[in-house]
């Protein structure tokens, strides 16, 4: 049974909307990595945020308001219209919701906490639930007033790879007719924090893949599609995951999780390596995730297929990492201008002699002219959860 990526609504740090997003992205655009204060104490990272006004949540459920739920609503406004009419086609028992999370409102949480602490009593506007895992994905389904099943995935960075691979289940088993699924996560500073203690934050530009690397730059972003059997301008053909458990918060060095990822993948779509056209690398520029993934990448496909990393441009959103990826290869299938470019390479240029000598690609780079094209999106996260997703041209 074939599953379609309909439609897609996006907001990260390169600007609001598939439009915006698409040629800031093509572009290679990394103008949206800022320093900012007050995240670290001392220090001033270079982070990804979003700039944009974001849409203020509807009076109804002003008890679900946070910057969280601001991002997400402004992905989903953006795609509204297509998910109206699913529910008007489908019912609202038959359209689910999916979301990878995992700030959700812990940094409205903070502040909370530190007025508690200072009065001794709550602040008029905090509520627990807004932190819970499932909270999003609660909130969207009451903003649009449907019933199917909805629920949060929270599996660090895969979470947004991993929701549309469990909405692909939910249409495949005929529980829904459509699934609103995707990945959103915010700014909040305990992430940061607990980044920065692991010593994994680049306090410059992150380099992934270089011999300079460091560590990883942090964003935030919302990315949504609304997932059907009806074709669609991209298919999801195939999805693989593992859960190697080889280490609380480094990948196995020889990347036996993420090789068996995409091999499921692969396996998944009826696909070999040889057809795979590019590959967007979870690509963190920590020093254990980009020499275990040069090696698997390497491993099964070679050197010659182009690839890259986008953190670079966007840092690393974290738990809407998978779906933000996923929705740059969907640019790509779908490229307005009729180019079919591709995410180019932001680095130094500057390659790490122990690594393969990978092909990134660069701003100038496309997928071939003529015939089916495949692309892999790769999430890794801590304590070895793999998940690789396959997209192709749908209808």
């Amino acid at each position: 049974m074939n599953t379609y990526l309909n439609a897609l609504g996006v907001v990260c740090n390169l600007g609001a909307g598939k439009t915006t997003v698409a040629e800031a992205m093509f572009a290679g655009n990394d103008s949206g990595i800022r320093a900012e204060q007050g995240w670290i104490p001392g220090h001033q990272p270079p982070l990804g945020s979003v700039r944009v006004e974001l849409p203020p949540v509807p009076d109804r459920l002003g008890y679900r308001d946070n910057r969280n739920n601001r991002l997400l609503l402004a992905a989903a406004l953006e795609i509204e219209a297509d998910i109206r009419a699913a529910i008007a086609r489908y019912g609202a028992a038959r359209v689910g919701v999916i979301l990878g999370t995992s700030t959700t409102g812990i940094e409205e949480a903070t502040h909370g906490i530190a007025a508690y602490r200072r009065d001794g009593k709550w602040p008029a506007e905090y509520h627990y639930s807004q932190q819970e895992l499932g909270a999003p994905a609660e909130f969207l389904a009451e903003w649009l007033e449907i019933s199917g099943p909805c629920y949060g995935i929270s599996t660090a960075c895969t979470s947004g790879a991993r929701a549309l691979m469990s909405a692909q289940r939910l249409l495949r088993i005929g529980l829904c007719d459509a699934v609103v699924c995707g990945g959103v996560d915010t700014l909040c500073r305990l992430a940061i924090n607990g980044f920065h203690a692991l010593e994994a934050i680049d306090l410059q530009r992150c380099d992934p893949f270089s011999k300079h690397r460091r560590g990883i730059n942090i964003g935030e972003a919302a990315a949504l599609f609304l997932m059907t059997r009806e074709p669609g301008p991209v298919q999801l053909l195939g999805s693989g995951a593992s859960s190697d458990a080889y280490h609380m918060s480094s990948p196995d060095p020889q990347g036996a999780g993420a090789t068996k990822a995409m091999q499921q993948a692969l396996q998944h779509a009826g696909l070999d390596a040889t057809q795979i056209d590019y590959i967007n690398l979870h690509g963190t520029a920590t020093e254990h995730n980009d020499s275990m993934e040069a090696q698997a990448v390497a491993g099964m496909f070679g050197t010659s297929i182009p690839c890259s990393s986008t953190k670079s441009l966007t840092g690393h959103t974290l738990a809407a990492a998978g779906a933000l990826e996923a929705a740059f290869c969907w640019l790509s299938l779908s490229d307005a201008r009729a180019e079919r470019r591709l995410p180019p390479h932001r680095w130094d240029g500057q390659a790490d002699p122990a690594f393969p000598a990978l092909n990134f690609t660069h701003v100038d780079s496309h997928l071939p002219a003529g015939g089916r094209r495949y692309l892999m999106s790769n999430s890794f996260a801590f304590g070895g959860n793999n998940a690789a997703l396959i997209l192709g041209d749908g209808a």
